[in-house]
């Protein structure tokens, strides 16, 4: 629980930046960017987070990997994380960014279940129906299960719609078990 305030704290932080600087997807892309580079290399967050590493240390290693790849302001924040010693937050503080900007932008994050993967045209159909049910943007976290037969199943925030197969014979089953 504490971990996620922490975070939260952190990502509205370089949030309220990115946002005075009308930078939120740059600063999006760059915090992704910089958690992706460094979970490729797995010992790379562990150290970045032992308490028995000098912060110099630390901070050399990212200067060498992102002084020059980073704008100013994001490379500052992750040696911030260094100094106050929360680098293990970064993971869920992107994720923490991800959200609000996608507020303050008016995008919605639809998770997206198919039997097997959905085609561009699939993608888009179904991003267009979302939008125009929701009348926002949508933007779509695709998943796979071979459970669900066919059809789709989509899940924005707490609502959750099921047009597959398995939803429509479960409720059926559910239907007829009440009939008896």
């Amino acid at each position: 629980m504490l971990n996620i305030q922490l975070a939260r704290k952190y990502s509205r932080a370089i949030f309220e930046l990115a946002q005075e600087e009308d930078k939120l997807v740059e600063y999006g892309k760059e915090l992704d960017a910089a958690r992706e580079g460094l979970e490729s290399v797995p010992q790379a967050i562990e150290f970045l987070s032992n308490p028995q590493v000098e912060p110099k240390v630390k901070k050399d290693l990212l200067k060498k990997c992102f002084e020059k790849e980073l704008s100013r302001n994001v490379y500052h924040f992750l040696l911030l994380l260094v100094d106050k010693h929360r680098f293990a937050l970064l993971p869920a503080i992107t994720e923490e960014y991800r959200a609000l900007s996608n507020e303050a932008r008016g995008i919605l994050v639809a998770d997206v279940t198919t039997a097997s993967a959905a085609t561009k045209k699939q993608q888009k159909a179904i991003a267009e129906k979302l939008e125009k049910v929701t009348g926002k943007k949508v933007e779509l976290r695709l998943h796979e299960n071979e459970a669900l037969i066919g059809g789709v199943v989509v899940q924005i925030g707490d609502r959750r719609i099921d047009g597959s197969v398995a939803g429509r014979l479960a409720t059926l089953k559910k239907q007829l078990l009440a009939n008896e």
